[in-house]
């Protein structure tokens, strides 16, 4: 009985600016609805604040903020993705998160230069699934390890000074 055995991985896909990303679902902490944020002095203007999770305190990025794109409505599908960004666990706002999927290794080809603005250094691959094309977001990518330092001290600092 022959199995599929080719190399897959399992991604959490989200909309943002009306298209379709993806990220390796190993980096997802967990999924939220939209909250109040608390704003945070001296910050990055991509960084909407602070939230409180659970007892943590978690800095909220705006990815359309993070990427240079178009600003969006906060709807009744705007979700908080909490994920893992090298050394730092932050909220990432997107438009949307549909649904959990496990894409072959084999459909993924190199990113172009350029996809919707955003500079491919975010970037991991493009993914075909059926007929749809996911942006794969490298999280590892999206906050150099000096924004991380700085925003983990700032966060720290702008809790302290509350």
């Amino acid at each position: 009985m022959a199995t599929d055995t080719a190399p897959e991985i399992q991604l959490v896909v989200f909309q943002l600016a009306g298209e379709t990303y993806g990220v390796d679902i190993n980096h997802v902490q967990e999924i939220i609805r939209m909250q109040s944020i608390t704003a945070i002095p001296r910050t990055p203007a991509f960084v909407e604040g602070v939230i409180n999770l659970r007892g943590r305190i978690i800095p909220i990025l705006d990815m359309h903020k993070r990427f240079h794109l178009p600003a969006a409505e906060t709807t009744n599908n705007t979700r908080i993705m909490v994920v893992e960004l090298g050394q730092v666990t932050v909220g990432m706002i997107v438009d949307s998160v549909s649904e959990v999927l496990r894409l072959p290794t084999t459909s993924i080809e190199p990113p172009p230069p350029m996809i919707s603005g955003i500079d491919v250094a975010y970037l991991k691959g493009v993914g075909k699934w059926n007929d749809r094309l996911i942006i794969l977001l490298d999280l590892d990518r999206v906050l150099q390890e000096s924004e991380q330092r700085e925003l983990q001290r700032e966060v720290a600092a702008g809790v302290e000074t509350r």
